[in-house]
């Protein structure tokens, strides 16, 4: 895009930006100043262009299409360097150019300009046909600064940091930074051309401005070169000493990619510190590159308001062609459909480390296949060739090159673009194919009409070529010109070029003082020249209200500042297109002299402050100070200042108008200083006490605190005085204090002795002032006296107690009582509503249970201290009557009595009972025990045969004696028989099973009157007592075996006899042990992995049925037993799933209810499982056989039914083959009679129906080997 002098764009070239053709940026290097831009073909770039000011040298014979456009700097080589196609002279040597408009040959100045085309052509995909690559070279201009503050606020750009070699470019040339970059980083959205220091194309057309100077970076990245697959570190550095933290880093391919996202395998960028050296190290590792890493690098740090960037190449050599593997159907795979990217090559994915799949290069050219389709065939065409983002590829097909058309109005077109410098002529040619065609110009789209007056446009025409001819050119002619003939129209643009304005007569250094004026000349090189003037890199305001004026006449141009100031002082610099003149100008303040200065001062309060000075220069204002504080007039402050007298004036002064008063000229580092002294009598302010005749009433224990304000000033002594006794400030429970504004007496915890009146002065210097103050403490009453408690009832007692010895200074208003349990501490206040009298009567309490009381005492200020509690005491009641007192057993001399206990017993519990006894007809009642009875049954003994008495119970407590429980009826004095009766427990109804070595201990309960005789058979026999012990009482017999053996068992006979009556029970006892092993194990049968064991029952069974076996085997190898199965309960077995070519031995242990057999039976012989390949001799069996007749196995049995309901009949028969079944009714045969139903399963036969007639049912049945038996 086309730079205006100012390096800005212009406007035209702003508005022709969306038509331009890209740019190509490139690095420049060389001695040449000025601006320039290079248009061109890229594909038709030599290797090689060399450009001398009087030929152009093309090493082949096709030349490119090259202008190159100066825009500044050496103004002799013409307003235009044009470079079209050279034609050959009849020697070979391309003949000599000119500078168009001029007629004149170059100037012999020698600038070389050298191009360096990428590595291949431009795929047609990435760059369309009628893309024009263009290449701006832009070299910074020399420079024109002279020291750092220049290099800040200049606008020219900075000259170039010269060569580490020192040596300086002897040529300028042009590179292409990114000639290796493959085609699938070109068609990339963030794959950018790099121009001087990572400048993106995108920003060329913005103002060139001089870059900071690095203030950061004290070594930059350096640009490389590796092979693919080679690794390379870019390095930078940061210097620290006068940074507070890091800076921040940020790497960039392009513009756009910030590589801090892609870090991965093949990325990594890594950071350090040296703290002896104090600087950071920012690295960054590119392994195992790829040829699409090649490009330009930046790297940008920032700290705070600080910049630096730097930008680097790197070139990845021997890059393989990739237009050869880049698949178009699979470059056109959807990823971000409906996306403003959708249909761009995304090759990003290349960045990370990713092993492509190998993928066969395609057959086809889909894109010469779209070309050549009907629109309506691409979607059948995306389909067949696997492209899913057609959206994309129909915009992708859009940009594909088109044929260019021959022009059939041209035979040659106008220039792509035309350079002109202001006020100069251009002439803008055109050669006709039809010289007859009509032609028009047009500038910026508006058509351009010749005027007989105005001799801006001529329009020339000279054979075939129509010219037009722009006289006087100015920056409104920078534009873009298009001709047109019928339908065609050629179209170019013209840049104006604007010289720049240069400084003729530097700035003067200004060193002046206040009030002074001011002038700052400078002369430029052209009359109304547009400057800037600036202070301190700031431009200075020139309006109306503005103490800067300027002024200009012809070539020169002044500042002038009429009242200077101190705030004038700076650097000021007048801002040229062509450069930058600075001046310093410095501005001082004349000398202070003081004629008077500030006297201290001591005032009363209340009246009023004067203080003056004088001082010269009178001009000069200034500012008071309290203290520190800026003075402010006020309605009570007045500051004047008449000449060289300043004064400052308070009506009333305060305590807050004392301190240190401070003036201060305005702009002078010196200060007059004077102090004032405020003074003021002292005075104690009771009135703030609020308190009837300044006393004052406070509860005794409480904290006092008394503040009483004073005033004062300087601040009075103040002494606290009660009686004659002064009142120190450290003293631990009465202190007194004193602070600016008040006086404090602190008592902490107040007794009865702290009421007095106490006394305070105040001293100072100004006088003396004295006050009284009456305190009074009053107190809670003493504590009453223990309470007494004369009476106890079950729940409930009364109480007294005496009032307290000394009542607080203040009334009894009552009492409050609370009680605890002894073994509590937690006691419950009984009332709420205070007591008047002396006496209580708590109630609700729990029985038996020990409570204490207290008092309280209440008066006005509150509740006294508790009294001493009252002695402990216990309610306590007498039980209630025993319940269900009955006779238990009489004898001829003895009657024995069982009652239960009471309902209620109370919490004094029971300590047990009383009997008595009296004889029927008489009232004297006897007591039978002597002493109490804790049982629910007593025996009265000694009582006369036949006789008739009665009995009573009573329950005794703490309390007392019960209600006495007393018989209904008379109890006759004389024995009763009762048969005997065994009552046998459930779990010995059936046989009670132990196993050998465990106890044996059998209670068998009975009864009868008088006690029974027992007598214990075993199996008919008498019990041998030294192997079971008998032990009998009244109600019960024991039978007891220490230690059981299998002989115990058998059936135990159980005789109970009272006089003629007995009582028979049989108990059954079974002792089980372990089993013994099984007899005879032995291997059936051994084929393919499965062996065949059969064994017979052990010949011990334990004393138990025999439950189950379990059955192991071993390998003879090991001999290690494993266990196949358990619980089997048949005799015989296959055990299958064996090794083959193992050998193995079995064993098999016997199981009772005890357990498994201490030992098992193992087999003689071994089973050897035959490995394969072996033969095997099958034995030969004979035919077994099987027929067997019938015969019933489980017979019928007699069975009683109930009428209308349903019954069955079984029976079990055993017969081979299959018999017949007949079932018959009282000899007759049961056929097709719905009432009955007859099944067959496994042998055994069932009937059902229902139950009508009684009768006898047979059942036959027949085989042929019945027949044939009974034959």
């Amino acid at each position: 895009m086309p730079l205006s002098s100012s390096g800005c764009p212009s406007t035209a070239a702003r508005r022709r930006q969306d038509r331009e053709p890209p740019l190509i940026p490139c690095t420049v290097r060389g001695e040449s100043e000025g601006t320039g831009m290079l248009l061109g073909s890229m594909e038709e770039w030599p290797r090689s262009v060399v450009y001398k000011p009087s030929k152009f040298i093309f090493p082949r014979a096709e030349g490119p299409n090259l202008c190159l456009y100066p825009s500044s700097g050496d103004t002799s080589s013409g307003a235009q360097l044009k470079m079209p196609e050279p034609t050959k002279k009849e020697d070979g040597q391309p003949e000599e150019n000119v500078a168009p408009g001029t007629g004149e040959a170059l100037p012999p100045a020698e600038i070389s300009l050298e191009v360096s085309p990428p590595a291949r052509p431009m795929n047609d995909a990435v760059m369309a046909a009628d893309t024009v690559p263009i290449v701006m070279v832009v070299p910074p201009p020399p420079p024109t600064l002279k020291d750092k503050d220049d290099d800040i606020t200049a606008s020219t750009p900075s000259p170039p940091p010269p060569s580490e070699d020192g040596s300086t470019h002897k040529k300028l040339s042009v590179d292409l930074p990114n000639d290796s970059v493959p085609e699938s980083a070109m068609g990339r959205k963030d794959s950018v051309w790099s121009l001087g220091d990572g400048q993106p194309p995108e920003d060329i057309d913005k103002q060139v401005e001089n870059p900071p100077l690095s203030t950061l970076l004290i070594e930059k990245p350096q640009s490389g070169s590796i092979s693919v697959g080679g690794d390379i570190t870019f390095i930078a550095k940061v210097e620290a000493k006068d940074l507070l933290r890091k800076p921040a880093i940020k790497w960039f391919k392009g513009k756009w990619m910030d590589l801090a996202s892609k870090t991965g395998k093949h990325l990594q960028l890594k950071e350090s510190f040296d703290r002896f050296t104090k600087i950071h190290t920012f690295e960054m590792h590119i392994i195992k590159a790829k040829e699409n890493y090649a490009g330009n690098y930046r790297c940008e740090v920032t700290y705070k308001d600080k910049f630096d960037s730097c930008s680097f190449d790197l070139e990845v050599k021997d890059v393989p062609e990739v237009s050869q593997s880049i698949d178009i159907r699979s470059a056109f795979k959807r990823s971000s459909e409906g996306q403003d990217d959708a249909g761009e090559l995304d090759f990003s994915g290349l960045l990370k480390h990713r092993e492509p799949k190998q993928e066969e290069v395609p057959e086809v050219d889909v894109w010469e296949i779209l070309k050549n389709a009907r629109p309506d065939e691409y979607e059948k065409i995306a389909f067949t060739y696997g492209i899913t983002d057609l959206r994309g590829l129909l915009r992708r097909l859009k940009k594909t090159k088109k044929e260019e058309k021959k022009s059939e109005a041209f035979a040659k077109k106008l220039e792509p673009a035309y350079q002109v410098d202001k006020g100069g002529k251009i002439r803008l040619v055109v050669d006709m194919a039809d010289p007859t065609v009509d032609l028009k110009w047009y500038k910026n789209g508006q058509e351009i009409r010749p005027t007989p007056n105005n001799r801006k446009y001529i329009f020339e025409h000279k054979g075939t070529q129509r010219i037009l001819v722009i006289n006087n050119c100015q920056m409104n002619d920078d534009a873009a010109y298009s001709v047109v003939a019928g339908d065609e129209k050629s179209s170019t643009e013209l840049f104006v070029k604007v010289l720049p304005v240069k400084i003729v007569k530097e700035l003067a250094p200004v060193n002046t003082t206040v009030n002074e004026r001011i002038e700052l000349e400078c002369e430029v090189s052209e009359e109304g020249a547009q400057v800037k003037w600036l202070k301190n890199g700031v431009e200075v305001p020139t309006g109306v209200r503005s103490r800067y004026r300027v002024k200009s006449e012809g070539t020169k141009h002044w500042l002038i500042i009429d009242d200077a100031m101190k705030e004038d002082t700076g650097t000021y610099s007048l801002m040229a297109t062509g450069g930058t003149s600075e001046s310093r100008v410095q501005v001082d303040l004349k000398p202070l002299k003081i004629l008077q200065d500030l006297q201290d001062v001591t005032v009363l309060l209340g009246q009023p402050l004067k203080l003056h000075c004088e001082i010269l220069p009178g001009n000069v204002p200034g500012r008071w100070y309290r203290n520190g504080q800026l003075i402010q007039s006020s309605d009570r402050i007045t500051i004047l200042h008449r000449a060289k007298i300043h004064r400052i004036e308070v009506e009333s002064c305060t305590l807050h108008d004392a301190g240190d008063y401070t003036f201060v000229p305005e702009g002078y580092s010196q200060s007059l200083c004077a102090k004032v002294h405020i003074i003021d009598p002292p005075k104690v302010h009771l009135e703030a006490l609020n308190a009837p005749d300044n006393t004052v009433t406070v509860v005794a224990g409480n904290k006092l605190r008394l503040e009483i304000p004073i005033s004062g000033e300087p601040a009075p002594r103040v002494v606290w005085m009660k009686g004659e006794r002064v009142i120190l400030d450290t003293g631990s429970r009465v202190r007194a204090e004193t602070f600016s504004d008040h006086t404090c007496l602190t008592i902490d915890v107040t007794e009865r002795e702290d009421t007095g009146n106490y006394k305070i002065v105040l001293q100072n210097e100004a006088g003396e002032d004295t006050a009284s103050v009456k305190v009074k403490v009053v107190d809670i009453p003493d504590a009453p006296g223990a309470p007494l408690v004369p009476t106890v009832g079950g729940d409930w007692c009364s109480m007294t107690w005496d009032p307290p010895c000394y009542d607080g200074g203040s009334p009894i208003l009552g009492y409050f009582i609370e009680r605890k349990k002894k073994q509590s501490s937690r006691w419950m206040r009984l009332n709420f509503d205070l007591c008047k009298e002396t006496t209580f009567e708590p109630k609700k309490m729990i029985e038996g249970v020990p409570y204490e009381v207290r008092i309280f005492a209440v008066n006005a200020i509150g509740v006294s201290k508790p009294s001493e509690p009252s002695k402990p005491f216990v309610p306590l009641a007498v039980t209630s009557e025993p319940t269900m007192l009955v006779v238990d057993d009489v004898t001829d001399t003895t009657v024995t009595m069982k009652w239960r206990p009471p309902d209620t017993i109370g919490a004094a519990g029971l300590d047990g009972y009383q009997v008595e006894y009296c004889l029927e007809g008489s009232d004297d009642w006897i007591i039978a025990n002597k002493e109490l009875t804790e049982k629910t049954k007593y025996t009265i003994t000694g009582l006369p045969r036949e006789a008739k008495i009665l009995v009573r119970v009573k329950a005794i407590n703490a309390a007392g004696a019960s209600p006495p429980r007393t018989t209904q009826h008379s109890i006759l004095v004389k024995e009763v028989i009762e048969p005997p009766k065994i009552r046998i427990p459930r779990h010995l109804k059936q046989t009670y099973m132990r196993k050998v070595g465990e106890v044996v201990n059998l209670v068998v309960p009975f009864m009868g009157k008088p006690r029974p005789k027992v007598n214990w058979l075993k199996d008919g026999q008498s019990i041998d007592p030294t192997q079971i012990n008998i032990r009998n009482s009244d109600c019960d017999s024991i039978i007891f075996i220490r230690k059981a053996e299998r002989k115990h068992s058998g059936k135990y006979d159980m005789t109970v006899q009272v006089e003629n009556h007995m009582d028979t029970a049989v108990l059954d006892i079974q002792i089980v042990d372990l089993p013994g092993p099984p007899q005879c194990v032995r291997i059936d049968e051994v084929w393919g992995e499965n062996v065949a064991l059969d064994w017979t029952p052990p010949k011990d069974n334990g004393n138990a049925p025999i439950t189950g076996y379990t059955i192991q085997k071993a390998d003879k190898k090991t001999m290690e037993w494993y266990t196949c199965i358990e619980h089997y309960h048949r005799t015989c077995i296959t055990i299958g799933d064996l090794v083959v070519g193992n050998e193995y031995f079995f064993r098999i242990f016997s199981e009772n209810m005890v357990g498994l057999s201490e030992s098992a039976t193992t087999t003689k012989d071994s089973a050897v499982i035959v490995k394969e390949g072996m033969n095997l001799k099958n034995p030969e069996y004979i035919d077994y056989d099987f027929t067997e007749p019938p015969k019933f196995t489980q017979p019928l049995i007699n069975t009683f039914a109930i009428a209308g309901y349903n019954t069955t009949l079984n029976c079990s028969v055993r017969a081979n083959p299959r018999p017949k079944v007949i079932w018959m009714k009282n000899k007759i045969m049961i056929l097709d009679d719905p009432r009955y139903r007859m099944f067959s399963n496994q042998g055994g036969l069932q009937t059902g129906g229902q139950s009508h007639h009684t009768g006898i049912v047979n059942v036959l049945f027949s085989s042929k080997e019945a027949l044939r038996s009974l034959s």
